[in-house]
């Protein structure tokens, strides 16, 4: 039955020789890996503005300089991502360039940083498409975190199926969002021009009081969440088709355009319309309802918006399971995120990443505006580590070219320090986690390692020196009485050595005799070894027992623990018995030189 869902769901396996057929051409790439920079159109004007409102409506017009410096940074990043992209075509971004330029710490916290950003993608994303949602429809705000958490599930369930087959389907709605705000953007510049805006905008460059320095760096730094997910494509290189690196730089600057398009003319509408951060309405919401009306475009309008919102955390399905698989080939994760499930996509990545999003969601109640401070965070420090491992890369290998690049990386890498310190100074209050949590990603990295390097020093052999021993095989059979699973498990005994023992434990003498009794009539050729318990502990004799022959026959024989096992036709049947043979191999595995075997006898009926 299991089986059949989970084909229902994501489909028949695929050969590992399909693996070509996964990748994606730049259009498809462009909607799945861009998704969540440009979703961040809906929501990175509406940080600025509420950063600035708390200086009053007149503080407004400060949005459209800041947004300016927000496009300058955009422009910055996506050169200096496009030589990452050429530079080391594997992908990877921020951990792979760190690794290679700054070593194993500063890799492993752009790493961290990342992989923490991409979960703070699905949980803000989610929330974000259902805070749209309940703009149009407030009747559903009692019922954001059961709308988020389908979302979660339906998007869980589409990378699953494979990369392209979610790029197919999930490329519509993304374009449909993009053409949708730039017809929001061209109707609203023609509907201010032709005198339709009725909201008064505040005087640009206008003197107010109240706003400091301080105010408008933080003002800044919101904005600066409208560049997350931009380092997508320099991660998921491997998810593009031949030749990858180009295509990937040919996505990463069409991805650029769009966004910065899409940034400022929302930016400017919501100037001229004199728009205020509303907690119930969003900024794209008062946008279309003044341009439009409460009629079919607006609800298109919020519609696509609130698709894109959720959509945009598909970019971090695409490239959590790669920088996972990536960190988990370095030994720095487990090794069960290098495996590819039935349909070629990297399944535990994509479901590690669903069921911790979907915790933050539950955690925060569906509003996770608070995190967008740490989100944003967790974005510029690898964007700055990327920026200075590519610094130092052009002055260690000095190619052709190298002084304009590195003069593009030294200035990405000063804005994007620029900005973290802002983050850090102007939002510590939300941000400070950061502190405690990165530190502790990287504790767990370096135990995992050792973990890793320490089994496979102890697992590894000289092949010139280090040959089998032959032993021979001393084997105790727990047996409750004689039935067929007893049978059965003895003559399988009898194939692998003569020295076989069978051992019963009783809590009371009658058993004890009339089992004694039964054994003898039974006349098999084996030993029955009789334990008295008088806690009524079948583990802790038996325990002791196994002791005892262990210290006699280590040196010559190898000690093995047959357990017999009846397997039930249907699995609810196994509620109905004790799991005495289960608690024997959980204690029992655990003795260094011991062999534990579960012989099963199958029931028919």
């Amino acid at each position: 039955m299991l089986s059949k869902v989970k084909r229902l769901l994501i489909g028949r396996p695929r050969k590992s020789t399909a693996l070509e057929d996964e990748k994606l051409n730049k259009l498809k790439a462009l909607a799945i890996l861009s998704s969540d920079a440009l979703s961040s159109v809906a929501y990175g004007t509406e940080q600025i503005l509420l950063v600035l409102i708390t200086a009053g409506f007149a503080a407004l017009w400060y949005s459209i300089p800041i947004s300016i410096a927000v496009l300058g940074l955009l422009i910055i990043l996506i050169l200096s991502y496009r030589q990452t992209i050429f530079s080391y075509p594997g992908g990877g971004g921020a951990y792979i360039v760190a690794q290679d330029n700054l070593g194993k710490s500063p890799s492993l916290i752009a790493g961290g940083s990342l992989l923490v950003d991409y979960i703070l993608t699905v949980a803000v994303s989610s929330s974000a498409g259902t805070d749209a949602i309940t703009s149009a429809f407030p009747s559903l705000h009692d019922h954001r975190i059961a709308i988020a958490l389908v979302m979660i599930i339906f998007l869980t369930i589409m990378n699953l199926r494979g990369v392209t087959e979610s790029a197919s389907v999930l490329a519509i709605p993304i374009y449909l969002f993009v053409v949708a705000i730039f017809v929001l953007i061209i109707s609203g510049i023609i509907h201010y021009l032709a005198g339709g805006a009725h909201a008064a905008a505040p005087q640009f460059g206008a003197t107010v009081s109240n706003v400091s320095l301080f105010l408008l760096l933080k003002a800044f730094s919101s904005g600066c969440s409208a560049l997350t997910g931009v380092e997508a494509v320099s991660n998921a290189i491997p998810n593009f088709r031949k030749p990858a690196a180009k295509n990937a730089a040919t996505t990463l600057m069409m991805m650029g355009l769009i966004l910065g398009c899409m940034f400022i003319g929302i930016s400017l509408l919501a100037y001229w319309y004199g728009v205020r951060p509303n907690p119930q309405e969003t900024v794209i919401s008062q946008i279309a309802n003044a341009t439009f009306g409460r009629g079919v475009m607006y609800y298109i309008i919020q519609g696509v918006t609130a698709l894109i919102l959720f959509l945009a955390a598909n970019t971090a399905y695409s490239a959590f399971p790669l920088l996972a698989f990536m960190l988990a080939k370095d030994k720095y994760m487990p090794h069960m995120f290098m495996v590819r499930g039935d349909r070629l996509g990297y399944s535990n990545g994509i479901l590690f990443l669903s069921i911790f999003s979907a915790l933050l969601v539950i955690v925060f109640g569906g509003n996770t505006e608070n995190l967008i401070p740490l989100y944003a965070v967790g974005v510029f420090i690898p964007f700055t580590l990327s920026q200075l491992g590519m610094m130092i890369r052009w002055i260690r290998l000095k190619p052709a070219g190298w002084v304009v690049k590195l003069a593009i990386n030294t200035v990405g890498m000063l804005t994007t320090l620029s900005i973290t310190l802002i983050f850090i100074f102007t939002k510590f209050s939300q941000v400070w986690v950061v502190f405690i949590f990165l530190p502790l990603v990287l504790y767990f990295f370096m135990k995992i390692n050792k973990h890793y390097k320490n089994t496979a020093e102890q697992l590894r052999i000289d092949i010139t020196k280090d040959k089998p021993m032959v032993k021979g095989n001393t084997i105790i059979i727990p047996v409750a009485g004689i039935t067929r699973v007893v049978m059965n498990t003895i003559s399988y005994a009898k194939t692998l050595s003569d020295n076989v023992v069978a051992v019963y434990v009783g809590v009371d003498d009658e058993a004890i005799q009339k089992m004694e009794q039964k054994w003898e009539e039974w006349d098999v050729g084996i030993r029955l070894v009789v334990l008295r318990s008088r806690y009524r502990s079948i583990i802790n004799p038996l325990r002791k027992f196994i002791d005892t022959v262990e210290w006699k026959k280590a040196d010559e024989d190898h000690i093995t623990v047959l357990i017999p096992q009846f397997i039930t036709k249907h699995w609810w049947e196994n509620i109905l018995h004790n799991q005495t043979s289960l608690l024997m191999r959980a204690y029992l595995i655990n003795y260094k030189d011991v062999i534990v075997t579960t012989v099963p006898f199958h029931l028919n009926k």
